[in-house]
């Protein structure tokens, strides 16, 4: 993947280390030049001085080839205009905003911008939205038996019952994230556009899972 970065501040500079860690390609971008000193000697990524939310900016970046892009400024506002400059102008698909305003991370998420709001946990979780679904799990047990992972409901899968879901992927739905709220499903339960599934399942059943995720349902 080619990842690019808005801000490179505590957050962008552990994810974009994280990143490149995981073999990836990062473009950074900032207004200020010492910023990228926090990236350290051994980065081998495109280092970009300007506004992240502009076009010419966001071009010497490479965000037409960019499977991902992350705003992570201390602004507010420059991460959304930028967030939404990436979707709406560039097409790209896997956006994350850092977002301070919790009442406003709200409105964004509901919008359809993944919003995020101390360091590390800030950057692990930016990491597991940008890298495609189920390369980073929310959780291993310390055996590496079961895992815990976050995945967006693909459309496919719209309007059939949890328990079916369950059923054919051979994993458990621990609970859904649907507009802004937690749900606990039942053995009645739709899934519904724009469910975040978070699901419980065996590492050797990973690859069925996503496989299936992605095939959609099976004729009962």
């Amino acid at each position: 993947m080619h990842v690019v970065i808005m801000g490179c501040g505590r957050v962008g500079s552990t994810l974009a280390r994280s990143l490149e860690d995981r073999n990836h390609t990062v473009s950074v971008i900032d207004s200020e030049p010492d910023a990228f000193r926090r990236l350290g000697p051994g980065f081998n990524g495109d280092k970009i001085m300007g506004i992240g939310f502009d076009q010419e900016v966001l071009e010497k970046a490479g965000i037409r080839r960019a499977d991902a892009f992350a705003a992570v400024s201390s602004g507010d506002n420059s991460n959304i205009i930028a967030a939404r400059v990436a979707r709406e102008t560039f097409g790209i698909q896997q956006v994350v905003a850092r977002i301070y305003d919790p009442g406003r991370a709200e409105v964004y998420q509901r919008l359809g911008i993944t919003t995020v709001a101390t360091v590390k946990w800030t950057a692990d979780q930016v990491l597991r939205r940008l890298l495609p679904a189920g390369a980073e799990p929310d959780y291993r047990d310390p055996s590496g038996t079961i895992r815990l992972d976050q995945v967006p409901v693909t459309e496919a899968w719209i309007g059939q019952r949890t328990i079916h879901f369950q059923e054919q992927t051979r994993c458990r739905i621990a609970w859904i994230d649907r507009l802004g709220e937690g749900v606990l499903p039942t053995r009645e339960s739709v899934i519904q556009e724009g469910d975040l599934l978070h699901i419980v399942m065996r590492e050797e059943n990973a690859q069925h899972v996503y496989d299936t995720l992605t095939a959609g349902p099976q004729e009962q």
